[in-house]
């Protein structure tokens, strides 16, 4: 019934064989879509995948306090600026 299909890797581009083993298990589960990533694809996915930069930080000084603080935007000059712990005040009073 089913037969050994080569499908193409949407994340490396590489073939891979989807086997008629593998069509039979996803018929029984009700999947209705073919796997669009290779095994080695879908293993990195499915760890995290790969890591990105970390966020650049922004030195700020809060508005409310007047601590030193970090921020992971630009800050502007109309717009205050607030450490963690003044903005999570801030915020539960709303």
């Amino acid at each position: 019934m089913f037969e050994d299909k080569v499908l193409v890797c949407k994340d490396c581009g590489q073939e891979f064989t989807f086997t008629a083993g593998e069509q039979e298990f996803y018929a029984e589960k009700g999947f209705q879509n073919e796997p669009t990533r290779c095994r080695d694809c879908r293993r990195t996915r499915k760890n995290g995948g790969e890591r990105r930069a970390p966020r650049e930080m922004f030195d700020a000084v809060c508005a409310e306090c007047g601590k030193p603080t970090k921020v992971p935007f630009e800050p502007k000059t109309d717009k205050p600026i607030y450490c963690s712990e003044c903005f999570s005040a801030r915020r539960s009073n709303y």
